[in-house]
């Protein structure tokens, strides 16, 4: 019943005019963002907190997609400490990374705390990232302050590395992007500078967000002319604030609007007042003066984040792509196959109870979807997806049945008829059944 009232809750901040802007991921806890552009798609790598955590519990690197800002899908993980299995055997400590292309490859730059700054590779955005160093890219074993890398890649083809808690301290990348020339060098102290530092360039300036001094951290940027420094404590892009603990900031642009990501603890506060280190992606608009500063934003929950593109029901949509969703789970949908693992960024939906909803935004029905169909598993006849439009309580268009396979492993699709389903609207999927927990599997959707 808590968890009924703790989704309803939610749900309702969510499609209420006033509108509060909770975390972007609710499925797990995730934390560090680090959002990247690439081929018109942004990929947010997060950290991720375990849902038992009290300190900091962290295993592996997360990864979301989005072509709209409001809608997320769920990529699993795609790296995790085992990937440094030659050399580091311990099973706590994947910190803040950050994820640049190169040359047809992508860099994943990991904090291995105690043990340096370690580098993965891969193909593609999507892993599987492997070690090719075989030992850490940085690591000033004197002290644990190698934490929180960032990297960029400047207009000459010039990279830089950018890392540090309390000091900040950067190097120059070779074009190989898996090591470094010249020394380390440790730069002057920039004003209520703590950690988690964020490098990017926009019009000619070069600027660094970061973390700002603890506790409780807000979002802080310096700027500077060039690219090591020095740099010129501007401000905050969100201020210190009792509303959350811990930050970690991530810039972008992104289909001519600006973003900053970072970190809170909205989600935790839904269930219980204490604190745990079980944190939340958020995500806030951000705006420049005409002088090249930014300005200052308000917490995540007093801002909107308005879609950029519409969202498209009339293909395979994976169930774990969601504007909200709390309650819910993912898990992987692995094909094992000689002994080797296949599809491992494949995900379902899982956890699914008695009034539970999940919301996509700003759904373009066009002229009218005709019927949906779903791939699902369940052990029990009886459970329902009631398909509803603008919110919870909106229009019923549809009622899919979902059938019995005798196996939460064995799926099978079903189709219901729609009506009265089209335009645009927040498409609200909620759940009954039976049994009121656990009510069944959900790997893909489609209409047409």
């Amino acid at each position: 019943m808590r968890k009924t009232i703790l989704t309803a809750i939610g749900t309702m901040l969510l499609s209420t005019s006033a509108f509060a802007q909770m975390p972007i991921i609710q499925t797990e806890y995730t934390a560090d963002p680090a959002p990247y552009v690439y081929n018109d798609t942004v990929f947010l790598y997060t950290t991720h907190d375990e849902d038992d955590a009290d300190g900091f519990k962290m295993k592996d690197w997360l990864l979301y997609t989005s072509t709209d800002m409001v809608n997320w899908t769920n990529h699993g993980a795609v790296a995790s400490l085992k990937s440094f299995g030659t050399w580091f055997h311990k099973d706590n400590g994947a910190w803040a990374e950050q994820v640049i292309y190169r040359n047809g490859k992508f860099y994943m730059y990991c904090p291995i705390h105690g043990n340096g700054i370690g580098v993965l590779v891969s193909d593609s955005p999507y892993g599987p990232f492997i070690d090719p160093l075989g030992h850490p890219l940085v690591w000033q074993k004197e002290h644990w302050f190698d934490i929180d890398p960032t990297v960029w890649i400047d207009d000459d083809g010039q990279a830089y590395m950018y890392w540090g808690n309390p000091n900040l301290y950067h190097v120059r990348l070779n074009e190989d992007m898996i090591s470094y020339s010249g020394e380390i060098v440790q730069h002057p102290k920039i004003n209520d500078y703590q950690e988690g530092p964020w490098f990017w360039k926009r019009n000619g300036n070069y600027y660094l967000a970061f973390a700002s001094t603890c506790c409780p951290e807000g979002i802080g940027y310096a700027m500077s002319k060039g690219p090591e420094g020095p740099w010129e404590w501007k401000g905050h892009i969100m201020n210190h604030t009792p509303k959350t603990r811990g930050n970690h900031p991530g810039i972008i642009d992104y289909k001519g609007n600006s973003y900053v990501f970072g970190l809170n603890y909205d989600l935790l506060r839904l269930q219980m007042p204490e604190h745990h280190e079980r944190r939340s992606v958020s995500v806030a608009p951000m705006h420049y003066n005409a002088d090249g500063t930014i300005k200052e934003s308000p917490y995540f929950k007093e801002t909107r984040i308005k879609p950029v593109d519409t969202f498209n029901p009339f293909q395979k949509v994976q169930a774990e792509t969601m504007a909200w969703g709390w309650g819910l789970k993912t898990g992987v949908l692995s094909l094992v196959k000689d002994s080797k693992t296949y599809d491992r960024n494949n995900l379902y939906v899982c956890n699914i109870d008695e009034g539970e909803t999940l919301t996509l935004r700003n759904v373009d029905f066009g002229k009218g979807a005709k019927t949906f169909t779903a791939s699902v598993a369940s052990m029990t006849e009886g459970s329902i997806i009631e398909i509803h439009l603008n919110n919870a309580n909106g229009p019923l268009v549809g009622t899919l049945e979902v059938p019995c396979t005798e196996s939460v492993d064995a799926y099978r699709t079903a189709t219901c008829s729609l009506k009265n389903c089209k335009g645009k609207h927040d498409l609200v999927f909620k759940f009954a059944g039976p049994s009121q927990k656990d009510l069944f599997r959900w790997d893909w959707w489609e209409m047409k």
